[in-house]
């Protein structure tokens, strides 16, 4: 039984919605917390397959969300390329050495990194149960690029921008060799029973449109490419935060099977600009849930009422946050499994 998830996402418009929330595995639940605190840091737990798996089914249990979106990070691709990855308390992500400060034909790749995650995969696939579906992901090129080149998040990509426009002949052998090692990681996936794979650009909007077009669409158009040929069953959600107008440049390009919206994209304007039928995710802003009460009823159904005309997977327009009281999204889901096209 494939699920309402991966029927929506095949391009079934069916009158219920399917629900999943970025980051639903997390720091907002109890139950996460309470098992970080006894086995350790952030990548310990994911390094530990039993953990991650458990952490991948929490939500689930808890709420029944359609789908289950595997407990890793993004930084895990370029930890198999060869960097360093730390992740410090109050700071965020590490990566060392920069490559600001060094080649990328320096790095020595330990593949065997991404072994535990596909464990990982693997456990979660048993313990899922078959009406709903698995979520496999990674972080898209110009993302993953940013961490590698500055060795940490910035606001405005400044070094990985200015390293593009100096020498874009190494900026784009970052990207491909990004790219390669990314199709293998989410084949490796697949392989272990992921049924669909979101492709994260968390930076995408810092990009002007001809970079967009060449560090944004055309990697990914690359990975989907090859997914498809390799794992033709299995679709591939884009999301390109910050995209704006460029979203319609994306979706028509990229030949990803459903587009991911952020909270910045007018759901009128998507389904009516959006390719006819393309199914598309999102995009409630993460603080009305948050908020909670009247505006997050109506705000929600708002966006169902938008995307009655097409495929739709009702999610958030980036990651739940960690202060989102539990009730809130009880409340939400309550909205979403209620709502029917008038």
């Amino acid at each position: 039984m494939p699920g309402l998830l991966l029927d929506t996402l095949h391009g079934s418009n069916v009158d219920q919605r399917p629900i999943w929330l970025m980051r639903q595995a997390g720091r907002y639940l109890p139950e996460y917390r309470a098992l970080r605190a006894q086995k350790g840091g952030f990548l310990p737990l994911v390094y530990d397959s039993a953990a991650a798996a458990e952490i991948t089914l929490q939500p689930i249990r808890r709420f029944g969300f359609d789908g289950a979106i595997l407990f890793s990070d993004i930084l895990i691709v370029p930890y198999a390329m060869g960097q360093n990855l730390e992740f410090l308390v109050g700071e965020g992500p590490r990566l060392s050495p920069r490559l600001l400060d060094t080649a990328l034909t320096s790095l020595h790749a330990v593949p065997e990194r991404l072994t535990p995650i596909y464990e990982t995969v693997r456990q979660v696939k048993a313990g899922l149960g078959g009406s709903r579906t698995l979520l496999g992901f990674a972080g898209s090129p110009w993302t993953v690029a940013t961490y590698m080149v500055a060795g940490e998040g910035s606001r405005d990509q400044h070094d990985t921008r200015a390293l593009a426009y100096r020498d874009s002949g190494a900026f784009q052998a970052i990207i491909d060799a990004i790219a390669g090692v990314t199709i293998e990681y989410l084949l490796g996936q697949i392989a272990a029973g992921a049924e669909a794979v979101q492709l994260f650009d968390s930076w995408a909007g810092s990009l002007a449109p001809a970079e967009f077009e060449r560090w944004v669409i055309a990697p990914n158009a690359a990975i989907v490419k090859a997914l498809h040929a390799r794992a033709p069953q299995v679709p591939v959600i884009g999301f390109p935060k910050g995209a704006g107008e460029k979203l319609r440049a994306y979706a028509a390009e990229t030949g990803v099977d459903a587009v991911g919206l952020d909270e910045t994209i007018d759901p009128a304007w998507a389904a009516r600009t959006l390719p006819t039928g393309l199914p598309v995710q999102g995009n409630l802003d993460p603080l009305l849930l948050l908020a909670g009460g009247d505006e997050l009823g109506r705000q929600a159904l708002h966006v169902l009422d938008c995307f009655a005309g097409r495929p739709h997977v009702f999610n958030l327009g980036h990651g739940i946050g960690q202060t989102t009281p539990l009730e809130h999204v009880e409340q939400l889901i309550g909205v979403v499994r209620g709502w029917r096209p008038r």
